[in-house]
């Protein structure tokens, strides 16, 4: 890619992976992060940018230039205020399309959301409403116009106890448990395919060895626009 790719939330648990990932890659990686001291350690090649996502401000610079960028936060779950997922995973999902939107090139977009977005009746949507904005959160990169894949994670661990085999589904039916490393390794591998744009996708772990190659993977998804036309 000819910018950096951004990764916002790189330094937390999931994100730091992805940042390790690209950078082991040998791409151009920036870290956006609201306190990147705190996070994991940063690889010493890549870019570190202060913003939070929460205030539309200071994501202009941050993002400024980028390439691609892989949005992964965490939602928080009060009722309301800067720490309830209105606002992290629905305001600040479109203050990052907005900064995007002033680029001259369309960036790369992938955003990691979860599984059960779609089941408004599911305990977790007590907690701020977590699961309906998360959806308002993916329908407005569905909106963007950018070019975009949305990695629904199932139940997230940091051991290989489910397997390393990588299933990915579509329509929020399933469950199950994935490990952060397939989530992250998910997130890059999107971002180089054409397979994996403009789709939308539930990623679990299963017996197996990990996949070699994941084009075979996301060929076998269906675009959301066909989806949303389906009965």
């Amino acid at each position: 890619m000819h910018g950096p790719i951004a990764v916002i939330g790189g330094a937390g648990r999931l994100g730091a992976l992805v940042t390790a990932r690209l950078a082991g890659a040998g791409e151009r990686v920036r870290v956006v992060s609201r306190h990147p001291e705190r996070g994991a350690a940063v690889p010493a090649e890549a870019e570190v940018r202060q913003a939070d996502v929460r205030y539309a401000d200071t994501l202009g610079p941050a993002l400024r230039g980028s390439a691609a960028v892989v949005l992964s936060v965490e939602p928080g779950t009060a009722d309301s205020g800067p720490d309830s997922p209105e606002t992290t995973m629905y305001g600040g999902v479109r203050n990052v399309l907005a900064a995007l939107a002033d680029q001259p090139e369309r960036p790369r977009l992938v955003l990691v959301s979860q599984i059960f977005v779609t089941r408004r009746e599911h305990p977790m949507n007590a907690y701020g409403r977590l699961l309906d904005w998360r959806r308002r959160g993916e329908e407005a990169v569905r909106d963007s116009g950018l070019p975009y894949t949305v990695v629904r994670p199932g139940w997230l661990t940091d051991d290989g106890t489910p397997g390393a085999g990588v299933r990915l589904e579509q329509g929020d039916r399933g469950d199950g448990w994935v490990s952060r490393a397939s989530v992250a390794e998910a997130c890059v591998r999107a971002l180089g395919s054409t397979a994996a744009t403009g789709r939308t996708f539930e990623i679990y772990n299963e017996p197996g060895p990990a996949p070699a190659d994941w084009e075979p993977l996301f060929h076998g998804l269906t675009p959301d626009r066909v989806l949303a036309l389906m009965p």
